[in-house]
Parts: structure tokens; sequence; C-alpha cells
């Protein structure tokens, strides 16, 4: 308890200071990853594009960010990508693309930017995670989500490669994980002890064992209720930085959001987070000041009932990405030094009085 609440505090003074102090200016590297063949609905591969019309990129200019936005990625569609083991959908398409998304987000980070992934489903993080710990090799991922995106390709229900970036990137599931057409280039870069999960509460039965056998620590919509979410973030941040600073990379799925919310997604899951709770949840990442990489994934503009839904979960995906940089509940203000004192009087007291 004592480790938590010292922790604690220096988290807050990290906090504090961020209120007192001018922002860095962040260098921000905007990639479009509109990849959708990780999973089997139609749409997502707009989100990209849906994220910009949403004011992503003046969002972040707003907060003094340098954005570097350098467009979409072109993933090429490989012909008769035949499904492996009779299941996996799209392995070769799946597996070059993330091999393309590696080399952008490996290249946007050694130039020392923070780079902004926006997909595309979510998938897409067999690429960004790999190419940040190319550069950064020591990070730490904050995955929030309703779903775990653990299954190995013998474990998965669904066949869909958006349910499984996390077994191919973990070392201790290197001999559980087989060869897939595609993903030869892929390494395991992450440890169990480097992944903390936050919102999660549609978990299948191996992903459960993997999580509970392998020692990952996760936060369940259930213990995010039981504990609040100033607790959960203090939690992470002891998981991952507790004995040194590292970069974090956090890829957050729309859909960790209740589908209220949220509504544009293809796989929405009842009783999410709440706007505070996400909100929250990015402002203490940024207040680390380590945040390094980010990926924001499942918006699917095809998948809303109306406009209004459409608008709203983009809305939401920008709040996200733009808390990461800086923006607060406080407001988001240029540096403000000193209040303006009142000049002398036109009029002395007698002739005001007079005048009275």
């Amino acid at each position: 308890m004592a480790l938590r609440s010292g922790f604690a505090r220096v988290l807050r003074k990290q906090a504090d200071a961020g209120l007192q102090l001018p922002k860095q200016a962040h260098s921000v590297a905007l990639v479009g990853a509109p990849l959708s063949r990780g999973q089997k609905r139609r749409g997502v591969d707009h989100g990209p594009a849906t994220l910009r019309a949403a004011g992503l990129v003046e969002r972040l200019a707003g907060l003094g960010c340098q954005v570097h936005d350098f467009g979409d990625l072109n993933f090429t569609q490989v012909p008769n990508d035949e499904l492996y083991n009779n299941l996996i959908l799209y392995p070769r398409s799946v597996g070059l693309a993330s091999q393309v998304l590696a080399d952008a987000v490996s290249r946007a980070v050694a130039a020392g930017h923070s780079c902004v992934t926006i997909g595309g489903d979510h998938s897409l993080a067999l690429g960004s995670v790999s190419g940040h710990a190319r550069q950064c090799p020591h990070l730490g991922v904050i995955w929030v989500d309703a779903h775990a995106d653990i299954n190995t390709p013998l474990t998965t229900q669904s066949g869909s490669l958006h349910g499984q970036p996390l077994s191919f990137l973990l070392r201790e599931l290197q001999d559980k994980v087989p060869q897939l057409p595609g993903f030869s280039w892929l390494k395991p870069c992450l440890s169990a002890s480097d992944i903390v999960y936050i919102g999660l509460r549609d978990v299948d039965p191996a992903e459960y064992y993997i999580l509970k056998n392998y020692d990952i620590q996760y936060f369940s919509m259930r213990d995010i209720d039981r504990l609040g979410i100033q607790k959960v973030m203090e939690r992470t941040f002891e998981q991952l930085m507790g004995r040194r600073q590292r970069p974090i990379h956090l890829s957050f799925d729309i859909d960790a959001f209740d589908p209220s919310l949220a509504p544009a997604t293809g796989t929405p899951v009842l009783g999410g987070l709440t706007y505070r709770e996400g909100m929250y949840i990015t402002e203490e990442i940024h207040n680390t000041g380590m945040l390094s990489a980010v990926d924001m994934v499942e918006v699917n503009p095809l998948l809303g009932a109306s406009q209004e839904e459409v608008n709203a979960t983009a809305s939401l995906a920008v709040d996200v990405i733009a808390t990461c940089f800086g923006q607060t509940r406080e407001g988001a203000h240029t540096a403000f030094d000193e209040l303006p004192t009142p000049s002398s009087p036109d009029e002395s007291d007698s002739e005001e009085q007079v005048r009275i």
C-alpha cells in the first residue's frame, strides 16, 4: 500500500506540474492505416478519412502540436488469399500490410515524432507495436479495449486476426502461435509484464486462460467499478513504470467505450467506459510525459445507424487522441502569465459623487 500511495503522489506532482508549466510542443506523425482484412465487416477502412473529416489535424494543431500528416498507407490486396487452417481470414493481406505499417511507424519514431496510427481494424497493432519496438525495445503497452485480442490462430473461434494481434507479439506465446503466410517478418517484441489491459468485458475462454496463466495485468469493467478509474491508472503505471521510466504505446479500440457513446464500430459490447473514464485514462497517460505512440482503431462509419451516430463516434475518437496530447477538461489554454490590474479612474471620488 505504501508503494501505491507513494507512486500516486509522484504521478500527482507530475500532473500538477503539467498544469503550471508551459507544455512542450509535440511533433506528431499521423499515419493512416486503412486496414480492414483483420475482420469481416465492411467500412472500417474508411476510419482514417472519417477522423480527418472530424477535425483531428486541426484539433492537434490547436493544441500546439506540429502535425506531420503522412496520409494513408497503400496496402496491397493479395489475390487468392486463402484461409489458413480453413479458418484464419486473409493472413497474407494482414501480414504484409502490418509489415508496411511497421516500417512507417519505425521511421516516424526514429525521426523524433510521437506516432499516431489511425485505423482500420485492431490487427494493425501487429505493425504499429512492432515498428515502435524497433526504436523503443523496452516500451510498455496500455491496451484499452472491450476485448483481449490475444487469441492464437489455434484458439480463435471467428478466424478474424483483429482478435489475435497480441498473441503474435508476446514472447511467452511464441511456441503456441503457428507461422502464418505473410508473417515471416514478425518477431515477438513484448513480455507479459509489458502489457496492461483496461476496459475488458468480453473475453474468450482461451484468452482468459492466457491472462491468468501468463500473469498479464488487466482491469475489467468490473475492476473499474470496484476500484475507480484513478486507482486503475495508478496501478497501471506501477506495473509499467514502477521500476523505470519507459515509452508508452497506447492502443485504443473505440469499442472500449459504451456503445451509447461509440455506436459506429464493429463489435460493440454493453457496459463500457464512460466519457469521463476514457478521458481520465488519456489525461493521466499524457501527464506521465512518456507517451510515444497511439493507435486509434475500429471506427467504422458504415455501421452507424445515422450520420449523427457516425459523427458522435468520430468526435469521441478525436477527443481521445487530443487528450493524449494535452487537451484537458480544465481547458487547453495558451500561457497566461499575469492578470491585468485596473488603471486609475478617469474621475476623482468627489467628481463621481457629484455626478451621482
